[in-house]
């Protein structure tokens, strides 16, 4: 299942001319592992989103925000109240 993350991924991999194994030499793992985050297939460690950032140029905030909302959405997918429940999240972050 393709993710905001790993598309967006792909996208800016593909941009800067990179090869998956470009990359995965980068991160220091194997080429099938960068394939699997692109297609949605294997999350990434949030540790390595700060070196993929630098790896593709691109602001690490970026990258974590679709990072973050994958994981929210992963979570909530299948529930009837997810709406509602992000709802009363974004208002409880708003109040911090």
């Amino acid at each position: 299942m393709a993710t905001q993350f790993g598309d967006k991924i792909r996208e800016l991999r593909i941009k800067r001319k990179l090869l998956l194994r470009q990359v995965a030499s980068k991160l220091d793992v194997d080429t099938s592992i960068i394939s699997k985050i692109e297609r949605g297939e294997r999350p990434i460690k949030k540790e390595q989103i700060f070196i993929l950032a630098e790896i593709l140029k691109v602001d690490k905030d970026e990258l974590l925000t679709l990072w973050l909302a994958d994981q929210l959405y992963d979570v909530i997918k299948n529930e009837d109240n997810a709406n509602e429940a992000l709802k009363s999240v974004s208002k409880k972050i708003k109040k911090k």
